[in-house]
């Protein structure tokens, strides 16, 4: 399953792209939940991220028509084909999720503040002062990133039927429901 991961992905135009990366998300979320079971905590978290990013990155492709249609310019509309759907940079997540808002996605911005805050224990680790990372302690990240592993899957349910939901994807997400 972890070698879906290493398959270059389809080009973010075509029509699988969403389905690729919603394998992605299953892949990482199920090895973040392995890193936390080796202790790996901050690894997790680097893991959990991804696996959030690709949620994005699918629901981006999925609703990209959407998302153009409410875009203020052109140069937004061809920045959300461009950039937004291929690369989901990290500093743009937060206005990226408030679009998918707009469009019903009700949690996706809490969700997403949730993954950036893991994101941020990757980099600083458990920090009793709080200065750097909002979790004090591993087992505080522990538990938000299970937390994210599973937003993931629960997000990868409602959207196996508006993707191409192979064989492999079913794997990974029984996979990652018997690991939560």
């Amino acid at each position: 399953m972890e070698l879906a991961i290493e398959r270059p992905l389809p080009k973010p135009t075509s029509a699988d792209y969403a389905s690729a990366r919603l394998l992605e998300a299953l892949v990482e979320a199920k090895l973040a939940l392995e890193f936390l079971r080796r202790g790996l905590t901050r690894n997790a978290a680097g893991k959990a991220f991804q696996a959030w990013r690709a949620i994005l990155a699918a629901l981006l492709k999925l609703e990209l028509d959407k998302l153009k249609a409410i875009a203020k310019t052109e140069e937004e509309r061809r920045w959300l084909e461009e950039r937004a759907v291929p690369s989901v940079p990290t500093t743009k997540m937060i206005p990226l999720s408030q679009m998918l808002k707009e469009l019903g996605y009700q949690d996706v911005v809490f969700i997403t503040s949730h993954a950036l805050s893991i994101h941020g224990y990757q980099y600083h680790g458990p920090d009793p002062d709080m200065a750097l990372s909002i979790y004090r302690t591993r087992e505080e990240a522990a538990l938000a990133i299970r937390e994210l592993a599973k937003a993931v899957a629960q997000y990868a349910e409602t959207l196996k039927n508006r993707v191409t939901w192979t064989e492999e994807h079913e794997r990974a997400y029984a996979a990652l429901v018997e690991e939560l």
